[in-house]
């Protein structure tokens, strides 16, 4: 369920509901328009011998084959519970969301950085004519706008649902296929404008290092997309709790069961996209034997666990000390 004050279940804090087939329908769109710049880009690079252009070429293959991470992760982290995974798969998603972060690190960003040092005392050549240069990327500034538009429809509408500024919302949401196609697409098109400006400045110069200090600057801006990727996914490896809003909204869920009294403690962690795993000490209401004791509280679970957002909940009885919710 959305982070909201309304919302009676835990969930995402940033996402209505775990991503599935709109998450993997912007995968497949920034792919495909991932595809089809880069091998503009490589072709107008080797014509024209420009190094912004080398550092966007080499954005743009790493852009798509992070595409084919993302995938993969969407398909992985989507395999249901197992005897050897009780938590689920979810976690795939953060690990392969991982791989690709490095891609974009190592084949974007120190490429694009390699490429304009060396570049940067490079003999000037012959004069070049860039109108291909132009056309690529006027062409990958549309392909990667509509791949950020629907990205940003996706994102927007989420963030709505959890009543979060979209930026806020990226960088809180558990779902990272959707966090990295953002920040890729809105590189991508950062990264074009800065080429573009080097490549101009050099033939107004007529000096090569404006162009060489494009493909600087392209590399350093992906170099810190990839750390803010790489730093958020390893949260979520590593075990991120949730926000206290959401914190909030499982406490709600609880008590609003009529078997429950008073819930003593209660914590909640990510297992995966839009997945959460609750644990909780709770006392029951009335005084029932064991046996019925112990039944009462299966059905409590097993009616938490009915949420979309719980991949598991596991509760035990408050002890007798326990007087207030303490944290979890």
């Amino acid at each position: 369920m959305a982070e909201t004050t309304t919302s009676s279940a835990p969930g995402d804090g940033a996402a209505s509901k775990p991503p599935g087939s709109e998450s993997l329908l912007t995968v497949i769109i920034a792919l495909g328009a991932n595809t089809l710049i880069a091998v503009a880009k490589t072709v107008v690079a080797a014509i024209t011998g420009s190094a912004s252009m080398v550092a966007e070429a080499a954005h743009s293959w790493s852009d798509a084959g992070n595409e084919v991470f993302l995938l993969v992760a969407e398909r992985r982290a989507a395999k249901p519970a197992d005897d050897s995974h009780p938590l689920g798969h979810g976690r795939e998603a953060y690990v392969w969301s991982m791989f690709a972060a490095f891609g974009l690190f190592t084949a974007g960003a120190i490429v694009s950085i390699w490429h304009g040092v060396s570049s940067w005392n490079a003999p000037h050549g012959e004069e070049v004519d860039y109108t291909w240069a132009y056309a690529v990327l006027a062409l990958a500034f549309v392909l990667e706008s509509v791949s950020f538009l629907q990205a940003r429809r996706q994102t927007r509408a989420a963030a709505r649902a959890a009543g979060l500024h979209p930026l806020r919302f990226l960088a809180r949401t558990s779902n990272p296929t959707l966090r990295a196609v953002y920040a890729e697409d809105a590189a991508a098109l950062l990264g074009i404008l800065i080429a573009a400006t080097g490549i101009v400045l050099h033939q107004v110069t007529g000096n090569a290092r404006w162009d060489a200090a494009g493909s600087v600057l392209v590399g350093i801006l992906l170099g810190c997309v990839a750390v803010f990727l790489i730093s958020r996914n390893r949260d979520f490896l590593v075990g991120q709790a949730a926000s206290p809003a959401l914190r909030a909204n499982g406490l709600r869920s609880l008590r609003a069961d009529p078997e429950v009294e008073r819930v003593t403690f209660l914590h909640l962690e990510f297992v995966g996209p839009g997945k959460v795993f609750l644990v909780a000490a709770v006392d029951l209401i009335g005084d029932s034997p064991e046996t019925a004791t112990s039944r009462r509280l299966r059905a409590v679970t097993a009616r938490l666990e009915e949420h979309e957002n719980i991949e598991r909940a596991v509760l035990t009885l408050s002890v007798p000390e326990d007087e207030t919710l303490v944290p979890g």
